[in-house]
């Protein structure tokens, strides 16, 4: 079916993607149905991930992807009018006019695009559990930081904020007698306790899992201003659809810091949209490249609430489509929501090669005039097997097609262009500059300063015995070294300092400060809860 030119190939229903014997249509309407676009390395599933979200932001929707290889940035810029391109686009009928799409980037490092954060109460303890790779005993002493950090008003935002609060639940062991009730703690200890036992080297355990993942650059992830998903549900002047583009490259170097997050943004998009039915078109259409990674070594409780999300974020006008090289990477119950099917070249050199083609080929529609199984392995570079849901949700037989040609560029973005694309970002000075505001960490601080301090105000001066020394020790085992406040020798140093400090405001406002902490703390422990509970925060008791 010859179309004029490929700006005006889509309809206000339709995306074109290719043409074969027949035309291959992505119906808007049904593409919250989800999808899949698979196949080796090389093969193309990049430019029909370029050409699907091009077709979106026509359409109007706004696009999230992950860009693990870079290839994907060239969507921002004007497309080259090549020989092959030109010579696909008229075995198509299309008429091939360059075109460029409003781009925003995003990177969790904040090097090549707008930082991404999150805090750590968001992301909640089944996330963070998967995240630091943690046993079912060390998720359960999680559960329990995350219980006691909830019922304390205890607002948890970044890494050292887990770190003082997990410090503050362990036991003092060998303490009896008055001594014990001196700790200012002991409140929150024994709130830990009642919980079940939290023993010193479990936390210990959980302490230096953090301190892989900060090594892998996460506490860079953690921390404010967090994202408000809304950023990426925009259109530009012209009504197009923004393409957000998370840059991945560096990210992918922690496979397991990559697939929690963006399923800690699935879940996001899951428990803040509204109910919105069936749409004419999405929302918001989310392409997770990579997606083995959020399978491989998953338990079973987190496979269910990954098929409960996928399934039910639908109702929410959220499309998801996963990238990756093979259909079997994708477990059953996921793989059945995903109504919308692309599939690249296979190779089948071993007999588990030979199975997952034969696996590929059953799921879908068969048609009479193909072999699928054995089509998968001659498909050409940039062809590909397709089939879209049409009607009444049904999918379309087999067919094999030619992917139409993207109208963006093909391949990765200069740094000078990504630079002028970044100083007129809409969300530029948003998330740039990070905020520490007050936290568990300086609210834990607090209420040790606050127990300690001599009534007359003074430092103490006692050169580290007495009162000041024990704040010291306190201090010293609670925040231990990860303390970005400056650089500090000692506890006994830091209690000094906040003894200080905190004197002087209990006039003029400690009370008030505490209670903006607890009150903030309170609006996001009701919500965020709520997200745990979508994910199936199970508490441990």
């Amino acid at each position: 079916m010859a179309t004029p030119d490929n700006k005006t190939a889509d309809t206000n229903e339709k995306i074109f993607i290719g043409k074969g014997e027949q035309t291959a249509w992505l119906t808007l309407a049904l593409a919250n149905r989800h999808g899949l676009v698979t196949g080796a390395t090389g093969t193309g599933k990049t430019v029909s991930l370029q050409v699907m979200a091009e077709g979106f932001a026509r359409a109007g929707v706004p696009v999230f992807a992950a860009d693990i290889k870079g290839d994907l940035s060239g969507i921002s810029e004007v497309g080259e009018a090549k020989d092959f391109i030109l010579k696909r686009a008229g075995e198509m009928g299309l008429n091939f006019q360059p075109d460029q799409f409003s781009t925003v980037f995003w990177d969790v490092f904040g090097e090549q695009g707008h930082p991404v954060r999150a805090t750590v109460t968001e992301m909640g303890p089944l996330l963070l559990s998967r995240m630091l790779d943690l046993n079912d005993v060390q998720e359960g002493v999680l559960n329990v930081a995350f219980r006691v950090a909830d019922e304390n008003g205890l607002t948890l935002i970044d890494m050292k904020d887990l770190r003082a609060l997990l410090d503050a639940i362990v036991p003092v062991g060998g303490k009896k007698g008055p001594d014990a009730e001196e700790d200012p703690l002991a409140p929150i200890r024994k709130a830990a306790q009642g919980f079940g036992n939290v023993s010193k080297a479990t936390v210990g355990t959980i302490q230096r899992q953090l301190l892989v993942l900060e090594n892998q650059g996460a506490a860079k992830f953690f921390g404010e201003p967090a994202l408000t998903l809304k950023d990426f549900m925009k259109t530009d002047s012209d009504g197009r659809g923004m393409v957000n583009i998370l840059v991945a490259d560096k990210l992918m170097q922690s496979p397991r810091l990559y697939s929690t997050f963006l399923l800690w943004m699935l879940s996001e998009l899951f428990e803040e949209l509204p109910e919105a039915g069936d749409l004419p078109k999405p929302k918001l259409v989310f392409f997770f490249d990579e997606a083995h990674l959020l399978f491989t070594d998953a338990p079973k409780a987190l496979l269910d609430k990954i098929e409960q999300v996928v399934r039910l974020i639908r109702s929410k006008g959220v499309g998801v489509y996963f990238v990756t090289q093979n259909p079997i990477d994708v477990p059953d119950k996921v793989l059945a929501q995903l109504g919308n099917r692309v599939q690249h070249a296979l190779r089948a050199f071993t007999p588990r090669d030979q199975k997952a083609v034969a696996a590929a080929a059953q799921t879908f529609r068969p048609n009479p005039k193909l072999d699928t199984a054995r089509v998968i392995m001659e498909l050409a570079k940039g062809e590909a097997l397709v089939s879209f849901l049409e009607g009444g949700g049904t999918p379309t037989m087999v067919e094999r097609v030619m992917i139409r040609p993207p109208t963006g560029r093909i391949g990765p973005i200069t740094p000078e262009e990504r630079k002028a694309l970044m100083n007129k970002s809409p969300v530029k000075g948003k998330y740039d500059t990070a905020v520490d505001a007050d936290s568990a960490y300086e609210m834990l601080l607090k209420r040790v300063a606050g127990t300690a301090a001599p009534a007359d105000g003074s430092d103490g001066g006692d050169g580290g015995g007495g009162i000041l020394g024990q704040i010291g020790g306190i201090v010293g085992t609670i925040f231990g070294t990860n303390n970005k406040r400056g650089r500090l020798s000692t506890g006994q140093v830091i209690a000094r300092d906040v003894t200080r400090s905190v004197t002087n405001k209990v006039i003029g406002g400690v009370v008030a400060d505490l209670g903006k902490s607890v009150g903030g703390s309170l609006g996001s422990s009701i919500g965020r809860s709520i997200v745990r509970g979508a994910l199936g925060g199970l508490l441990r008791r």
